[in-house]
């Protein structure tokens, strides 16, 4: 299986259970909208604040369900056989990288319903995380270098 449809396994488990509409995020949202390979080594979901706060058990509980094991709750990592998940909050858009995610277009991919980032706001998050030290440093310039990528499209007229 591959990492597209296991996080449309989990959307549509989170959709079910707990009647959220996740965010595909990260490069594997990046690598879809593009069409451009980008390797993936993990699935990055969005989801409400609330559930990584107050309903945090239901979210573990859910995602654990599938398999998955908490390997990291500071980060709300998971993995399973070869797929490590990563969750994060969705209002952190809005401060983070400005990208307003009350406006994001919603999919229905085989029953598994999620929210997705344009280029646009992608340019906005790759150029807001190189301006921190811990992502440029932990992934090689991956950020600069998807950056680049998105700034030639933008110039190409995409």
């Amino acid at each position: 299986m591959n990492l597209f449809n296991e996080f449309l396994t989990i959307a549509k488990t989170l959709n079910k259970e707990l009647s959220i509409i996740p965010v595909l995020y990260g490069s594997l949202r990046l690598e879809r909208v593009t069409k451009v390979e980008f390797s993936p080594q993990d699935i990055d979901v969005l989801v409400p604040y609330i559930f990584l706060k107050e309903i945090w058990e239901a979210l573990k509980s859910t995602i654990e369900g599938l398999g998955y094991e908490l390997t990291d709750l500071q980060e709300h990592e998971f993995k399973k056989d070869n797929f490590k998940v990563g969750i994060a909050y969705i209002e952190d858009l809005k401060p983070f990288a400005d990208v307003d995610y009350t406006n994001l277009v919603k999919n229905d991919n085989d029953g598994g319903v999620y929210y997705r980032l344009s280029i646009s706001d992608y340019r906005k998050v790759y150029s807001k995380s190189l301006l921190g030290g811990y992502r440029r440093n932990k992934y090689n310039n991956k950020d600069k270098r998807k950056l680049d990528f998105l700034n030639e499209l933008e110039q190409k007229g995409h």
